[in-house]
């Protein structure tokens, strides 16, 4: 017998490897510039050198009064500004320089973080330094952050976002969404232009054909938390039948400059410092077609509707102006790695600083107001750019309407003490529009005087304060169109001041009686949105 051997050949096992995670190494960051910091602790130390000089801005004025009144929303203006304007109170007291406080230390964190944009963009120390300085110096920033008002606060939060999208564009967590999302969210309740930028991005990224970000469910989610964030204040104006917009109408038929092509580009480069203006057009040539920026072109792209969207709409010129932080660091970045080798770099820097200096003054009021008369002698830059009618005059719009305010308020309470006691405990103190109302208001205790009315934007919602218009001191420039409801008027002073704003000179001050109907049932006749 033949023995049967079998053979068991057991399959092979395959033995397991664990897979570890792969891990995406990131090109580490560039280093920090120092002059970052040094750039921002100077743009701060200029703000509060000027803070206190001229006066009382007239919007100002008006957002101080706003912070009297808080709500969700105001007729030319969402809440942030007016809560601002009364922590400000709160914390420093009715202070001009304390009213300046937060607007001054945003513009030097928007100096700060125009160098960590850079820095986030791919740019070496040098960039990070060319764009702090270039955003320290330019002359709008320096105005926007020498007074309170919408447009200190709006270039961060429109930077800030740009950072937040850098981010994810270089393949940060997609939650990110969610914090670009809350700082929109709150930039719409500081000022509407927030929906342009927003606006703006999302045509960007649709024409650079970056769809996976769009795609993303934190996307969606962002949009969804910057809508409840803004959502009482679009309530608010749904439920006054959309004032703001009536605002911008009046403002583009009645009040604002009227400025062609040519001249609106033009004046782009006179705000952010003519020489600068070779870091902005870098910026968008990094931006739109170069191959480093290509990963961001969807902010060139923003940028450029941005521009179509206020020429097209009529907008004032300074309305671009919180995107030159983002051009000012992608524009160094280009400079830094194409352009400029070391041997220039020191010499173009140093012309920078050199214009920025001729230009500080009409940006921060850090020179005596004589001292200012002397010097835009020799300068004339007053009336190089005008966006109002009637902002022409000795000093540019911004100082102009500075000037003046207690002065006013000093010649009313002349001719409310001169009334019988018997008219004044019912004397009503009426003024054409906010800054004189605001003004009225901000100074009048200390001359004894009630708080104003005014059918002029919010002050319009606020009423007649309980006035009969039995008697009353009707100023200002429509105080023609006021005193024709009165039978019996009086001139009784004329406001005169000089180096005021053309619309704020020799007003006449009338005492008016007897109104032909109750001051309540006149009221609606006097409102004027603008």
């Amino acid at each position: 017998m033949q023995a049967s051997i079998q053979i068991h050949i057991e399959p092979a096992r395959t033995p397991r490897v664990r897979l570890r995670p792969r891990t995406v190494h990131r090109p580490a960051a560039p280093p920090i510039s120092r002059l970052i910091f040094v750039s921002a602790a100077a743009c701060l130390l200029l703000h509060l050198a000027g803070s206190g000089r001229y006066g009382f801005f007239r919007d100002e004025l008006y957002y101080i009064a706003c912070g009297n009144h808080l709500a969700t929303g105001y007729v030319d203006q969402p809440p942030l500004v007016a809560l601002i304007a009364r922590l400000s109170s709160l914390a420093f007291g009715n202070t001009l320089s304390g009213f300046r406080f937060f607007p001054g230390l945003v513009g030097a964190c928007l100096v700060a973080m125009t160098g960590w944009m850079t820095r986030e963009l791919g740019g070496g120390r040098f960039a990070q330094a060319l764009a702090s300085v270039a955003t320290l110096l330019a002359p709008l920033y320096l105005a926007f952050g020498s007074f309170l008002s919408m447009n200190a606060f709006e270039p961060l939060f429109w930077l800030t976002c740009a950072y937040i999208l850098v981010r994810i564009l270089k393949g940060s967590d997609e939650r990110l969404w969610l914090a670009f999302g809350a700082v929109a969210g709150i930039g719409l309740q500081n000022k509407h232009t927030m929906l342009v930028f927003g606006l703006a991005v999302m045509i960007g990224m649709t024409l650079s054909r970056e769809y996976r970000p769009i795609r993303s469910k934190w996307f969606w989610a962002g949009g969804i938390l910057a809508f409840l964030i803004f959502l009482p204040n679009l309530i608010w104006e749904a439920q006054r039948h959309w004032p703001q917009i009536e605002s911008v109408r009046n403002c583009q038929a009645l009040k604002n400059t009227p400025v062609g092509v040519l001249r609106f580009l033009g004046e782009q480069l006179i705000f952010f410092n003519p020489l600068a203006s070779i870091v902005i057009v870098a910026g968008l040539a990094w931006l739109l077609v170069s191959r480093d920026g290509r990963r961001f072109r969807c902010l060139g792209w923003a940028y450029l509707v941005i521009m179509a969207i206020v020429i097209l709409l009529r907008g004032k010129t300074y309305y671009p102006a919180p995107f030159y932080s983002i051009l000012f660091a992608a524009g160094s970045v280009e400079l830094e790695t194409r352009f400029l080798t070391h041997k220039y770099r020191l010499a173009y820097s140093a012309l920078i600083v050199i214009s920025g200096l001729i230009m500080l003054p009409f940006g921060v009021p850090i020179l005596p107001l004589k001292t200012l008369l002397r010097y835009q002698d020799v300068i004339q830059m007053q009336n190089v750019v005008t966006t109002e009618r009637d902002s022409a005059g000795e000093l540019h719009q911004l100082y102009a309407d500075m000037l003046g305010w207690e002065n006013m308020v000093a010649t009313i309470s002349e001719v409310y003490h001169r009334l019988p006691p018997s008219e004044r405990n019912d004397c009503a103190i009426l003024a054409s529009n906010y800054g004189e109302a605001g003004a009225i208001d901000i100074f009048g205790a200390q001359y004894g005087l009630p708080k104003a009315i005014s059918a002029h934007n919010n002050y319009y919602l606020w009423g007649t304060r309980g006035y009969t218009g039995r008697v009353a001191i009707v100023l200002g420039s429509r105080a023609g169109n006021t005193v024709a409801m009165f039978d019996t008027v009086e001139q009784a002073a004329t406001i005169s001041a000089t180096r005021t704003a053309i619309s704020e000179n020799h007003l006449p001050v009338y005492v008016c009686r007897r109104p032909r109907a109750p001051l309540k049932d006149i009221w609606p006749s006097l409102r004027h949105f603008e």
